[in-house]
C-alpha cells in the first residue's frame, strides 16, 4: 500500500489540490461558454494563479517523491507539469489531479480521511484558510462587478477595478480609492471585510502555533534527560538497601535455630 500511494502527499493537502483543480475545470468550462469580457478577465487571473499553485505542486511532488522518474512517467508527473503551463488546451490535464484524489478515497476510505483531518486540525485549518481566500477572491470579485458595474456614480466598473477592491478588502487593508455604492455592493463588502479578518486572525494562529509548539515539545525531553539517570541511579540504591535488609533477616532466622 505503501508503494501504490508513493506519489501521494498528506490527505489534506491532496483533498486542497484536489478541489482547485475543481474549480479551474470549471473556469475553463465558463470561459468557453460564457462570453463576457469582465469575466473573461476574473476567470484568466484566476486560472493564471492557479497554474503558479499547480506548478508548486508538481515541484513540490518531484522533489519529495522516492523516485522522480517514477512519479513523472507512472503517476501523471508529466500531466501535472503540462497542466501548470497557462495555455488552455493542457488545462483539462487538471483531470489526472482529480483521478488522484479519487485513489485517495478508495485506498484509505472516507472513515480514515475523516478521522485524519481532525487529528490534523492545525494543517486542515490552513488549508480551508486558503481555499476560503481563493473563493473569496473570484466569487467576491464577480459578485461586487455584477452589481456595481452599472450603477450610477459607480467607481467599480471593469473587471480590474473588482479585483484590486477584492484584494485590498480581504486583506483588511482598504485604501477607500474602490468602494461600492449600492446596498447589495455594500452587503457584499461587508462579507468580504469579515471573511478577510477571519482569514487572517485563523492564519496568523497558525503561524503562531507553527512556531511556538516545537520549542515546548523540545524542552520537555531535556528536562526528561536531565532527571532520568539521577532516578535510576536513586531508584537502584533502594533496591539495594532492600536487598541488604531482606538478607540480614534471612542471616538472622538461619542463625537462630543453630544457637
Amino acid at each position: 500500500m505503501t508503494k501504490e500511494r508513493s506519489e501521494l502527499k498528506s490527505i489534506g493537502y491532496e483533498i486542497f489540490i484536489g478541489i482547485l483543480s475543481i474549480l479551474s475545470i470549471v473556469n475553463l468550462v465558463l470561459l468557453y461558454l460564457v462570453q463576457d469580457e469582465s469575466l473573461d478577465t476574473v476567470l484568466t487571473v484566476m486560472n493564471a494563479l492557479f497554474s503558479v499553485i499547480f506548478l508548486a505542486d508538481f515541484l513540490y511532488r518531484i522533489v519529495t517523491a522516492p523516485s522522480a522518474g517514477a512519479y513523472f512517467f507512472k503517476h501523471f508527473g508529466w500531466a501535472d507539469l503540462l497542466a501548470s503551463v497557462p495555455v488552455a488546451q493542457f488545462k483539462i490535464l487538471r483531470v489526472f489531479r482529480l483521478v488522484r484524489v479519487y485513489r485517495l478515497f478508495r485506498e484509505v476510505g472516507s472513515g480514515t480521511i475523516g478521522r485524519a483531518l481532525i487529528k490534523d486540525r492545525a494543517g486542515s485549518s490552513l488549508y480551508v484558510l486558503l481555499l476560503m481566500g481563493i473563493f473569496v477572491l473570484e466569487f467576491g470579485s464577480l459578485s461586487i462587478l455584477r452589481v456595481e458595474q452599472n450603477a450610477p456614480e459607480a467607481n467599480i466598473t471593469t473587471a480590474s477595478d473588482a479585483i484590486w477592491y477584492t484584494i485590498v478588502t480581504i486583506s483588511t487593508v482598504g485604501y477607500g480609492d474602490q468602494y461600492p455604492v449600492t446596498d447589495a455592493g455594500r452587503t457584499i463588502g461587508a462579507g468580504i471585510i469579515v471573511l478577510g479578518v477571519g482569514i487572517f486572525g485563523t492564519f496568523t494562529g497558525y503561524l503562531a502555533n507553527f512556531f511556538l509548539s516545537p520549542r515546548k515539545k523540545e524542552q520537555a525531553p531535556t528536562a526528561s534527560a536531565a532527571e532520568g539517570p539521577a532516578a535510576t541511579v536513586e531508584g537502584l540504591r533502594l533496591r539495594l538497601d532492600a536487598s541488604e535488609a531482606k538478607l540480614s533477616e534471612i542471616r538472622k532466622l538461619l542463625v537462630e535455630p543453630t544457637q
